[in-house]
């Protein structure tokens, strides 16, 4: 590239970064990250363990916008300074431009990405449900896949995964898995992974190797904050307590610590047994049960607003959201967004971006 086509990309890329400083509101950003650092930096900031983690969380998620959007400016400037020195005679500086200004595009597709979660509760982490469905053995398989799918991508994203719930298959696999995923913007990109996901391929547990069709459920709901007023009467509550069958120890399987919470009114199902303590489980199902009564209200809402309800809400068999195929040819597709991707095993080894990317941009 020569120095004449240089300099307009980078007033290109310069024109294009101001547009997004608005867009992203970059200065009302970094007035709140000074006023979280100031907090951070107060001697009594880890007496409150709780107000502490929340300020940590809400720096991070700052970050996330603010730093690509620094290190935009930071390459944009250096690479306006070894223009200059191009200018003045130095011609093996050319390369380190282009070099710097290739970073800066990378730079400007994170910050894209950045953008596109902007949703009330787009920030916060996520509640993931799988239900395996109909077809024994081969469904619950098709969860547990699912599920290492889904922790693959968190490990890839420095998510936390907690597992709240867990019911093993009758003879392999999941039955049932409820995790909570922590990070900044979990619930922003997990939410495109809400809907039936179907997976086609030769079965393993078939002794005539037959083509077999599966189906898992996702539910992602976000972590609601305390603050957020949702009415739950006690009397619409049943209140189930059994014995952990997952890993824990000596304690946990043999006392009634786990929690299953029913929600009469929705039939609305929740449980809890990551903890040892019965009311431990029991607040914890109950926050899920809130974040969950919470997305069917705002559920409502968007039906009657804008007729999306069947598109991200109720989960029904055979209306699947993405497909799996490895036989007799390997594909992903999306059948929201038509994204096509033919390295399966990559996809459920996590790498999910491709479809995250292209639902949010779809949603804008």
């Amino acid at each position: 590239m020569t120095h004449d086509e240089l300099k307009p990309k980078i007033e290109g890329f310069r024109a294009q970064l101001s547009e997004m400083e608005g867009y992203l509101e970059i200065a009302a950003k970094k007035a709140e990250l000074d006023k979280l650092e100031a907090e951070a930096a107060a001697p009594d900031f880890w007496n409150d363990q709780n107000k502490a983690k929340v300020n940590i969380a809400a720096t991070k998620s700052l970050k996330m916008v603010l730093d690509p959007f620094s290190a935009i400016q930071r390459g944009l400037d250096d690479a306006e300074v070894l223009l200059e020195l191009v200018e003045a005679g130095e011609a093996e500086a050319l390369a380190e431009v282009e070099a710097e200004l290739d970073k800066v595009g990378s730079g400007f597709q994170s910050l894209e990405m950045q953008s596109l979660l902007g949703g009330e509760f787009d920030g916060n982490n996520a509640y993931l449900t799988l239900h395996a469905g109909a077809g024994g053995t081969e469904s619950c398989d098709w969860a547990d896949m699912l599920y290492r799918m889904f922790t693959r991508y968190a490990e890839r994203n420095d998510f936390k995964v907690q597992i709240l719930d867990y019911q093993a298959g009758e003879e392999a696999g999941i039955k049932s898995v409820t995790i909570l995923v922590e990070g900044a913007y979990a619930y922003g990109l997990l939410k495109s992974e809400r809907g039936v996901h179907r997976l086609v391929r030769i079965s393993p547990f078939d002794s005539q190797s037959r083509r077999h069709t599966s189906f898992v459920a996702a539910d992602v709901t976000p972590e609601i904050d305390d603050d957020i007023d949702v009415d739950i009467a006690e009397s619409d509550l049943r209140i189930d307590t059994y014995r952990s069958s997952g890993a824990g120890g000596q304690h946990v399987n043999t006392t009634d610590s786990a929690v299953r919470i029913v929600h009469l009114p929705t039939g609305t199902v929740v449980q809890c047994q990551a903890e040892r303590s019965q009311h431990k489980n029991k607040a914890a199902a109950m926050k899920m049960l809130k974040a969950r009564l919470y997305e069917i209200e705002q559920d409502k809402q968007r039906k009657a607003v804008d007729q999306l309800y069947g598109d991200k809400g109720e989960i029904a068999w055979g209306s699947q959201i993405r497909s799996y195929v490895m036989q007799p040819y390997t594909m992903v597709k999306d059948h929201r967004t038509d994204t096509q991707v033919g390295n399966v095993q990559g996809v459920l080894d996590g790498n999910l971006d491709p479809f995250i990317e292209a639902y949010l941009k779809k949603k804008r």
